[in-house]
C-alpha cells in the first residue's frame, strides 16, 4: 500500500519510507494509543476533507481518556492534514492521524513514555462492498461499558473489533454485528448500524457504541433533506430481522447496505431510504451540495 511521499510526525514532514519508531513501544505493547479515520474527497472546487474539525476534536478527547497529553492544538492538526495532502498531491483517500504513547517506558502506567504524533493518508476506496452485503451476528461482543470507553477511539480497543472480523470471514461474511454485554445491538467492528422500519430510522443508543460522525450526518441529512426521523433506542436481533431496511454507516463504510443476517434477507431489498441516504451522503463528501460546503475544509 502506497502511504505517500510524506508522513506528518511530531510537527514535521518527514519521508514516508524513513519514518520509523522503535519495536519497544509503548503503543505496539499495550495498544495505548488513539487514532481517527477521516477521508478526503475530489471536489468540482479541490480536494476537501469531510468534518476535518470533529475528527480532530474526537481525537483530542480520545487522547484524554488515556491520560495522553495533546501537544498540536485542533487547529494545528488541521492545517498539518491540509499541507499533508498538498505535499502528497492527494485528491481522494483516507487520513489516519495518531496520537500514542512511544518509546523509553515499559510497564502498564504509560506515564514517561515519549509522546509520538503522525498524521498518514493515502489513497484507499471503499472499506465495503458498493452493494449490498451478508452479515451475521458475532459471537463476540461489543466492548463493555464499564471496561473500556467505547466513545473513545483507542487502538487497544480494536481488538475487539479484529475478533468480529476474523469470525465474519471465517463464516465467508463480509461483515460482523456485535451485540452489547446484554444482547441488544449495538454496531458493526467499525460501523454504526441504523434499521428502517416503516419510513423510521432506528439506530442503537448511545452506552455500547461509538457515536460516529458518519451517523450523526445520516440522522441530520435524514431530517433535512428527507423528512425522516431518527430514533435512538435500544433494539434487538428481532429488531433487525424484522427490518424494511438497513444499513451500516462509518468514514471506511460510507452507507453501506446490509442484505441479510445469518442467511435471513432484510426486507425486499428495495432499500428506498436506504439508497437515497447513500446517494445523498455520496453528493454532500463530494462537495456536490453547497449548503452543506461547511462540513468540507478544503485543500
Amino acid at each position: 500500500m502506497d502511504f505517500g511521499n510524506y508522513i506528518w510526525r511530531n510537527g514535521e514532514f518527514v519521508s514516508g519510507d524513513k519514518c520509523h519508531i522503535s519495536v519497544v513501544n509503548h503503543a505496539m505493547h499495550y495498544g495505548s494509543g488513539v487514532f481517527e479515520g477521516i477521508r478526503c474527497y475530489e471536489t468540482p472546487k479541490t480536494t476537501a476533507v469531510f468534518k476535518l474539525r470533529e475528527h480532530m476534536e474526537r481525537l483530542h478527547y480520545s487522547a484524554e481518556t488515556l491520560e495522553l497529553q495533546m501537544q498540536y492544538s485542533v487547529d494545528e492538526l488541521c492545517e498539518a492534514t491540509l499541507e499533508l495532502l498538498r505535499r502528497n498531491e492527494l485528491s481522494s483517500g483516507y487520513i489516519r492521524p495518531v496520537a500514542m504513547y512511544g518509546g523509553g517506558k515499559m510497564g502498564l502506567n504509560p506515564h514517561g513514555a515519549e509522546l509520538e504524533y503522525f498524521i498518514a493518508a493515502w489513497p484507499w476506496g471503499k472499506y465495503l462492498s458498493d452493494e449490498p452485503i451478508s452479515t451475521g451476528i458475532s459471537p463476540v461482543i461489543r466492548i463493555h461499558p464499564k471496561s473500556l470507553n467505547p466513545k473513545a477511539k483507542v487502538n487497544g480497543h480494536y481488538v475487539n473489533s479484529i475478533m468480529a472480523s476474523l469470525w465474519a470471514h471465517r463464516n465467508d461474511l463480509q461483515e460482523a454485528i456485535l451485540l452489547d454485554y446484554e444482547g441488544n445491538l449495538a454496531e458493526g467492528p467499525g460501523e454504526n448500524l441504523f434499521l428502517v422500519k416503516d419510513g423510521t430510522l432506528y439506530t442503537p443508543i448511545e452506552g455500547s457504541i461509538l457515536p460516529g460522525i458518519t451517523r450523526r450526518t445520516i440522522i441530520d441529512l435524514a431530517k433535512a433533506e428527507l423528512g425522516v426521523e431518527t430514533v435512538e433506542k435500544t433494539l434487538t436481533k428481532e429488531d433487525l430481522l424484522d427490518a424494511d431496511e438497513a444499513f451500516f454507516t462509518g468514514t471506511a463504510a460510507e452507507v453501506t447496505i446490509i442484505k441479510s443476517v445469518d442467511g435471513q434477507q432484510i426486507g425486499t431489498q428495495d432499500n428506498e431510504i436506504s439508497n437515497k441516504l447513500k446517494h445523498l451522503y455520496h453528493d454532500v463528501v463530494t462537495g456536490q451540495v453547497e449548503k452543506y460546503h461547511d462540513w468540507l475544509s478544503f485543500v
